[in-house]
């Protein structure tokens, strides 16, 4: 990915620092000026310098990127403290800005992502519709979130009904549902758990996180269904 810094920038003369544009080389994110001269040697002097470098890998990632590997970014490692007070600058400066895109933190690490107010315009540019679950799906999602660990019995138990293997089928296979163990009673059931996945498509660090369901469907665009609320309460209730 190449990122223009000046647009039709005049050409260098020879022996001038060739600064007009900043390339961004494969999944270790090295940084170079287009002469081949890494940036983190040439140019980074300032927690300014710094800070720019993080912004363009973040912009360039198609994932969250966790402290640790934007530090390998630096020739010279700036350290955890310094990478994540940045960030913390760099999400104020997006927020003060008032834009459409923000700086958020999640379980794998760190990514730009639009505003989530403005999720409806962008639907409008989309051929397909979101997925639309059912109402046992969205049940067994709260009850594992909020109850987690938790066997498909004791999913049972609280939903009052019998839970159909396809709806974890579906939920694991989106990834936001994973087997994470096995219960040391008769028969050893499964314990189900959220995932990383669950994490980042939330847009939450971790699952204290959670809001409330309403919520999740929101930010899931999944199906409203008018009983998934009372669930996730009696799932609350019975930690």
């Amino acid at each position: 990915m190449t990122l223009n810094t000046e647009e039709n920038a005049p050409d260098q003369e020879e022996g001038n620092s060739p600064d007009e544009e900043i390339i961004v080389e494969g999944e270790d994110f090295s940084i170079f000026t287009s002469a081949g001269v890494p940036v983190m040697a040439a140019e980074l002097n300032t927690p300014a310098d710094i800070k720019r470098v993080l912004e363009v890998a973040l912009f360039a990632s198609a994932v969250p990127l966790p402290v640790g590997t934007l530090r390998q970014l630096f020739e010279q490692d700036p350290g955890s403290d310094i990478v994540r007070r940045l960030l913390d600058e760099l999400r104020a400066d997006w927020e003060t800005a008032g834009r459409g895109v923000e700086l958020a933190q999640t379980g794998s690490g760190w990514r730009f992502q639009t505003r989530i107010e403005f999720q409806p315009y962008l639907d409008r540019l989309k051929n397909e519709k979101p997925p639309r679950y059912s109402r046992a799906v969205m049940e067994t999602l709260a009850i594992i979130a909020y109850r987690q660990p938790v066997t498909r019995g004791g999913i049972e138990e609280i939903r009052g009904v019998a839970v159909s293997p396809n709806v974890l089928k579906t939920l694991e296979s989106r990834g936001w549902v994973d087997v994470v163990g096995h219960r040391d009673t008769p028969g050893r059931p499964a314990l189900f758990a959220t995932t990383r996945r669950f994490l980042d498509d939330m847009g939450l660090r971790s699952l204290t996180e959670l809001p409330a369901l309403p919520e999740i469907e929101r930010m899931m665009e999944l199906v409203d269904t008018t009983d998934t609320e009372a669930v996730a309460l009696a799932a609350t209730d019975q930690k």
